[in-house]
C-alpha cells in the first residue's frame, strides 16, 4: 500500500472515530416510504431523508415549457422516491422560477422540505430578495434560509434570525462550497445560533473531515453537503473503472451510490444534495440511502481504492 493510502487511511478512521463519539444520530426508515433512510435536524430532531435535490445548473432551463416540465418530472421522481430538501438560491438563474413551476404541477408534495438562500451584497437590500425568492417558489414559507457563501453574512444573519423568531423562516444557515473561507465559517459556527451549514464534501474532497464536521457535531448543528460529485466530474473519472465487487457489501450498485452512501456514513452529514436533469439519476441517488451503510473500516477501503485510480 502507498504511504498517502496509509494516510488516507488513518486520517478516515480518526476522523470519523472523533466525530462519532461526539454525535452518533441513529437512522430510521420513513414510514410514508418504506426503507429510505433519515437522520434527524440536530436543533430540532426532525428527520430528513439522507439525500436531497440540488438545482445548481440543472434547472436553470429559463421558460422552455418542455424543459421545465422535464424538471418537473425529476422532481416527481424525487418525491415518489421519499425525497424532501429541495435546495436552490437567487445565484441559480431560473431554478427558483423553475420549482415553483414543478411544485405548482405536482400538487405542492406535503413533504417538501424548502432550502433556499440569500445572495446579495446589500444587508438591507435581503428581505426583498428573500421575498422574491419566496415568490418564484410559490410557497408560503421557507423551511431554511442560509447566506450563500458567507456574502454579507453578519447584515444577512441578523434577518435570518429576526424572521425565524417571527415564524417566517424554521432554520437558518450558511453554505460554502469548493473548500472557499472554511476559517471564517468556522468562526461563525462558533459564535452564532445555526441549524444548518452547508459544504463540498465527497471521497476525494474530505477538508471538512478536520475541523468543520466535528465542529458541527460539538455545536449540534446540521450539515448538507454540496457537489459531491465534484459536479459530474468525480463521476465520469470514476465510471472509467469497474465498481468493485465488494461494493456490494455496502448495497451500492453504481458509482452514485458508491460516494453517495461513503458522504451519507459520515455521522455528522445530515443530508446530501445532488443536482441532476433526469429522472432515473434521481431514483439511482435516493437508493443510496437505502440498505447499508459503510463503517468506519469500509470507508477507509473505498478511499483507498478510489485514490488507487
Amino acid at each position: 500500500m502507498q504511504h498517502s493510502q496509509l494516510i488516507s487511511r488513518r486520517s478516515i478512521l480518526r476522523s470519523f472515530a472523533a466525530t462519532s463519539a461526539a454525535i452518533m444520530w441513529p437512522l430510521t426508515a420513513t414510514a410514508q416510504t418504506g426503507p429510505v433512510l433519515t437522520r434527524p435536524v440536530p436543533s430540532t430532531g426532525e428527520a430528513l431523508p439522507l439525500v436531497g435535490l440540488g438545482t445548481w445548473i440543472t434547472f436553470n432551463v429559463g421558460r422552455d415549457i418542455e424543459a421545465r416540465d422535464s424538471c418537473a418530472e425529476v422532481m416527481r421522481a424525487f418525491f415518489d422516491a421519499g425525497g424532501g430538501l429541495i435546495d436552490s438560491s437567487p445565484m441559480y438563474g431560473s431554478s427558483q422560477e423553475v420549482i415553483g413551476y414543478g411544485l405548482q404541477k405536482l400538487g405542492y408534495p406535503a413533504r417538501l422540505f424548502s432550502a433556499d438562500k440569500v445572495w446579495i451584497s446589500s444587508g438591507s437590500a435581503g428581505p426583498s430578495q428573500i421575498e422574491q425568492s419566496r415568490h418564484q417558489w410559490r410557497v408560503p414559507r421557507f423551511d431554511l434560509l442560509q447566506v450563500h457563501n458567507l456574502l454579507s453574512w453578519e447584515a444577512h444573519l441578523k434577518t435570518l434570525v429576526a424572521m425565524k423568531a417571527d415564524g417566517k423562516l424554521r432554520y437558518i444557515g450558511i453554505t460554502t462550497s469548493e473548500g472557499r473561507r472554511h476559517r471564517e465559517f468556522e468562526h461563525v459556527m462558533r459564535q452564532h445560533p445555526l441549524d444548518f451549514i452547508q459544504v463540498t464534501y465527497n471521497i476525494l474532497d474530505r477538508e471538512v473531515e478536520d475541523r468543520i464536521l466535528p465542529l458541527a457535531a460539538e455545536r449540534g448543528i446540521g450539515v448538507i453537503i454540496n457537489r459531491p460529485f465534484r459536479q459530474g466530474s468525480l463521476l465520469d473519472s470514476l465510471e472509467r473503472h469497474p465498481l468493485p465487487a465488494w461494493a456490494r457489501e455496502i448495497d451500492a450498485r453504481s458509482w452514485a451510490q458508491f460516494i453517495l452512501k461513503f458522504i451519507l456514513s459520515h455521522p455528522a452529514v445530515t443530508c446530501a444534495i445532488p443536482a441532476t436533469t433526469r429522472a432515473d439519476h434521481v431514483r439511482e441517488n435516493m437508493a443510496a440511502a437505502t440498505g447499508r451503510l459503510p463503517d468506519a473500516a469500509m470507508r477507509a477501503r473505498m478511499i483507498a481504492y478510489v485514490e488507487g485510480l
